[in-house]
């Protein structure tokens, strides 16, 4: 797993349960979607199209609430023909192609399965990680952050309490107000030290020229 600080958003967005001719229970949806402005309270994020480009993406967990505890109902290793997770990127974001369900052996992902398709569970989640951002009036009480380049995606959940619908924050996730406290506060002290620098360097300026 990166060093990295990893952010986790959930959504509201449709998660489908379908049956394949072969009996192979199978789960699809979309966890990430481009160029959607979601409140997280603290300030409005948005990811922008094409953040996805270079992500990692070799290594991606399917789980339920995110609960590491417990074993993945999937996993994509290298979105390859042998994995139990297959997903693309397209232009709208990222979409779960399918997730087959061994639903004949896993008892929680035959629960999931009949959740998912009586509607009982309706969001997605997914777990990445921030290589590049870029801010907006970030001395404003609302600020706007924007995700230029996603670094990885570790893991995708489907979730019954979504934290966010698709364009509020819900205050059940206390975790997921406190994370944008926290990406606001960071992105603020960045600000203050390059502007700290700038002075300070106009300074160095002044006094070398004054000495000329």
């Amino acid at each position: 797993m990166p060093n990295k600080e990893l952010e986790k958003r959930s959504y509201n967005f449709e998660i489908r349960a379908q049956e394949e001719e072969n009996g192979t229970a199978i789960i699809t949806g979309r966890p990430i979607v481009y160029d959607s402005k979601t409140d997280l309270g603290w300030f409005d994020e948005v990811i922008e199209r094409g953040s996805l480009d270079s992500a990692d993406l070799t290594d991606v967990r399917f789980l339920v609430n995110h609960d590491t505890s417990k074993i993945p109902l999937a996993r994509s290793r290298r979105n390859n023909g042998n994995s139990t997770m297959q997903f693309s990127v397209d232009q709208f974001g990222l979409n779960i192609d399918w997730v087959k369900l061994d639903v004949g052996n896993n008892a929680e992902a035959r629960s999931l399965y009949s959740a998912v398709q009586r509607g009982d569970i309706t969001g997605m989640s997914f777990m990445f990680s921030v290589d590049e951002e870029r801010w907006e009036d970030i001395e404003s009480d609302h600020p706007t952050r924007y995700i230029i380049k996603i670094g990885s995606v570790v893991e995708v959940s489907a979730v019954t309490f979504p934290a966010y619908e698709a364009t509020s924050i819900n205050a059940r996730s206390k975790e997921a107000l406190e994370s944008a406290r926290s990406a606001v506060d960071t992105a603020r002290q960045q600000r203050a030290k390059s502007l700290e620098s700038d002075l300070e360097l106009a300074k160095a300026k002044l006094q070398f020229q004054s000495k000329l």
